[in-house]
């Protein structure tokens, strides 16, 4: 098994097959040819490409299929055979891209008995019952950030992998980034003792940083061929409505298809937030603030955000936002003895040279001196492409039936406390995760 996050090659995966199919008591020799289990799920041999296919290619579909195709080109790991999306001048786009075949309906890909993983780059409110049916098909999935919309599919999601055996990797790509696992080995060497507070925030200014995308005038669900749109399809279990191109194409202002700040830009710090501490760890109390100061264009969600999260191991987590203002703050994770800096410029997407240890010199005693020393220490990390690494990583785990680096259970501690502040902030009150019953509530749990 390769470390976390690492880009694995050809030599490696073939022996991770081999090992597979050993073990299977399948035929072991390289280049086994492709079967199907009793589930309906193919094996790939050595030399078998892993067939994918893509619901959902507008920008961020688009942009993360060009990385999977490149990343399988590099090694013939894997190949798009096929995509889809309700926006016909997409999937035409990406038709030609891949030279695969394409579909309106994402349940006739879906169908398909050569598909061995989905890619769901939807809008969030129907990445849960996508994923959940393409489980159900004998799929591994990889489901962009927020990994769903609500902490109902939330514990769904859990249940279907646990249920199926399926692969399931959340596009929160940042987490395959080095600086998050050196900073869980340091805290877990004991190196900011125990631990307090972390902290992180997503700043950003600009047109297209406030979700204002480009809406295309000649698109519409009563238009034919390329400016085609299925309206109907694209709200899948969102309230019905007539069709709106805002929020058609800037869906991320809207309640009914996003959380707004939380779960796009918040789950870039939370999710790797959880990778660091010792354990993933779910909320027990959450609340959230801010509002649209600047922004007044209908949208539903606020401009300005930020959350304060308590856990019952005794720390905090307190996370801030602006889509007006484009200053971060350093990313970092205080203890009583010691502070790990991750991300010293603040983004938490961004790549980093260093992780930086600082010892809380007034109290740190003579056996934590001989271990960490008592100056500020800069721990050097891998500068490896996350993007790239993170999709490796879901195609080895694809082959070799291993979690992968951001799995639906530590991916889930995210989606609560996000989930959680988006409900804070819209009911205005404080809430309490009640992880034993997973139920939400203004009242602090029975024991």
């Amino acid at each position: 098994m390769l470390k976390t996050g690492e880009f694995v090659n050809r030599r490696e995966f073939m022996r991770n097959a081999a090992a597979v199919t050993a073990a299977l008591g399948l035929a072991g020799r390289a280049g086994v040819s492709a079967q199907r289990t009793n589930v309906g799920r193919r094996v790939i041999g050595a030399n078998d490409q892993i067939n994918l296919g893509i619901i959902g290619v507008g920008g961020r579909g688009t942009s993360v299929g060009r990385v999977f195709a490149s990343v399988g080109a590099a090694e013939n790991l894997c190949r798009i055979v096929a995509v889809c999306d309700v926006y016909q001048k997409r999937l035409d786009q990406n038709k030609e891209i891949h030279k695969c075949d394409g579909y309106l309906d994402y349940r006739q890909l879906l169908t398909r008995k050569d598909i061995d993983a989905v890619i769901i780059a939807t809008p969030d409110h129907q990445h849960a019952h996508m994923a959940i049916e393409a489980m159900d098909a004998g799929m591994d999935v990889y489901v962009e950030k927020p990994m769903c919309h609500t902490i109902a599919e939330t514990r769904r999601m859990i249940e279907k992998v646990k249920q199926t055996g399926r692969v399931l990797q959340v596009g929160s790509q940042t987490t395959s980034a080095d600086q998050w696992h050196k900073a869980k080995k340091a805290i877990a060497d004991g190196a900011i003792g125990q631990m307090i507070m972390s902290q992180g925030s997503y700043h950003r200014n600009s047109r297209e940083g406030e979700w204002n995308y480009r809406i295309d005038p000649d698109a519409g669900p009563n238009k034919k061929g390329a400016d085609y749109i299925n309206w109907k399809e694209w709200l899948g279990p969102a309230p019905s409505r007539p069709y709106d191109p805002d929020r058609f194409f800037r869906f991320r202002k809207y309640w009914d298809y996003s959380g707004g700040t939380a779960t796009d830009l918040f789950f870039h710090v939370a999710a790797p937030l959880n990778i660091c501490w010792p354990e993933p760890q779910y909320p027990y109390r959450v609340m959230a603030g801010g509002g649209n100061y600047v922004f007044k264009d209908g949208r539903d969600v606020p401009d300005t955000f930020h959350l304060i999260a308590d856990y019952a191991k005794g720390h905090s987590l307190v996370l801030s936002s602006s889509m007006a203002n484009s200053q971060h703050i350093p990313g970092l994770i205080r203890g009583h003895e010691g502070t790990i800096i991750m991300v010293e410029h603040g983004q938490f997407e961004g790549r980093t040279e260093y992780i930086t240890l600082r010892p809380e010199t007034r109290i740190i005693s003579d056996e934590y001196k001989a271990k960490f020393g008592a100056a500020e220490t800069k721990i050097p990390v891998d500068k490896k492409d996350a993007m790239r690494a993170h999709v490796a990583n879901f195609l080895e785990c694809v082959r070799t039936r291993q979690k992968p680096t951001l799995d639906v259970e530590t991916a889930a501690c995210a989606q609560v406390v996000i989930s959680m502040a988006v409900q804070s902030y819209r009911e205005g009150r404080i809430l309490y995760f009640d992880e034993k019953r997973w139920k939400v509530g203004p009242k602090p749990p029975r024991v």
